[in-house]
């Protein structure tokens, strides 16, 4: 008999080979096709950089399955593509969502596609897998005892659930390595997670995914040769929101819904924080900035690898706070999660996260309206008239 861990180090491994392997052809393809960063005032890199490493990742995700296969009808391995109870799954209308989110990031890194039409392709992507039987399904009540049930709203908050948590890796994909090394250790807290619920599917999902971002880290890890661009990075989450999703019942408790966003809290907060930032800036929540974790790290003085290497720390620190919270009672379970929180919620505070970085400034010399930086002079006046305005503003509510 096969012991059990077997077939997991052995996808794992292939998805980490193939990985490593394709990578310098995903190198070669992005440049023909001029899938390249250029360096600009937003962005980190100095020089040119290929951005159509995704190909990659995908091809070692895809590996990790066509081992899992061949073992399952040559070796004897146990059948990974289960679902769980109550939850009937088609697994290649799955494979069709997965070929939707990875085209359409390909299509992206190749002819930068609008907002709209990235979020269309992300939809698509979501409503296959939805339509496959991937639904969050009912909640269990926390209070009392029943459940909370979703009906028809299951379909839309799944889709919802699946679109963010797609965005959430791309939105953090902004240091050599920090999208890749934050997959890696989200994706092996969810194999954690999956083996400890018995939902093999989702483990061999979740640790395909770490042996991919992992071989990805090689040639991404700073000083990077080559980028994950959409191709990569909307993959990448695609795959965790799918896996964690994988791992919930038909009726969820609110814990099994509640860790997978505690293990993508770092990319959650720096999300939330951008929109905050941008609406107090009245800049749209589309319009990018410097105003990232990973760009405030690097305002404080740390370098690349000092930057990355602290949000991989913190991001470490709440996957060990989710596994913890799965093996506790219901206030310790509470206490953890506020803590955290809090913890979470002080390093954006010092970070200031939630200050905006662009602000509209009327130059009179010009007439125009414009956005202007810390960088600009005007800066200073336009950011103390929106501290003044929304003092105002709460003497006025209270």
């Amino acid at each position: 008999m096969v012991p059990h861990w077997i077939p997991y180090l052995c996808l794992f491994l292939a998805a980490l080979v193939a990985t490593l392997l394709s990578t310098p052809l995903a190198r070669r393809i992005a440049i023909a096709v001029d899938a390249v960063d250029y360096p600009n005032a937003r962005r980190i890199n100095k020089e040119p950089i290929p951005r159509m490493g995704g190909i990659a990742i995908f091809l070692g995700i895809v590996a990790a399955f066509v081992v899992q296969y061949l073992g399952t009808t040559c070796l004897g391995w146990p059948a990974v593509l289960v679902p769980s109870p109550k939850m009937q799954i088609d697994y290649w209308l799955l494979v069709l969502a997965f070929l939707a989110i990875f085209f359409t990031g390909l299509l992206d890194d190749r002819f930068s596609l609008t907002p709209l039409q990235k979020l269309v392709g992300q939809v698509i992507a979501s409503t296959l897998a939805v339509a496959a039987g991937l639904v969050i399904g009912d909640i269990s009540n926390p209070f009392v005892p029943g459940f909370v049930s979703l009906g028809w709203f299951a379909y839309p908050i799944t889709v919802i659930y699946l679109v963010a948590y797609t965005n959430i890796i791309n939105l953090i994909d902004g240091l050599d390595g920090l999208a890749a090394g934050i997959s890696a250790i989200a994706s092996i807290t969810m194999f954690a997670l999956a083996l400890m619920a018995g939902r093999l599917d989702a483990a061999a999902l979740s640790v395909a995914v770490a042996g991919a971002s992992l071989g990805f880290l090689r040639y991404n890890f700073n000083p990077a040769s080559i980028f994950m661009g959409d191709s990569g990075a909307l993959t990448l989450g695609f795959a965790l929101g799918v896996s964690s999703l994988l791992s919930v019942t038909r009726v969820a408790g609110l814990t099994t819904i509640i860790v997978p966003l505690v293990i993508a809290a770092v990319p959650i907060i720096d999300t939330f924080s951008a929109i905050v930032r941008r609406l107090r800036g009245h800049t749209g929540i589309s319009h990018a900035d410097r105003g990232h974790i990973h760009h405030r790290l690097l305002a404080e003085g740390f370098d690349q690898r000092q930057a990355v290497l602290l949000m991989y720390a913190w991001t470490a620190l709440l996957c060990v706070g989710s596994l913890v919270m799965t093996q506790v009672d219901t206030l310790p379970r509470i206490a953890i999660f506020c803590v955290l929180l809090g913890v979470s919620m002080l390093f954006a505070w010092h970070l200031h996260l939630f200050e905006p970085v662009l602000l509209h400034h009327y130059d009179p010399k010009t007439g125009e309206d414009e956005l202007v930086s810390p960088a600009d002079d005007a800066f200073e006046e336009e950011a103390e008239k929106l501290h003044e305005h929304e003092r105002l503003f709460h003497r006025k509510d209270q």
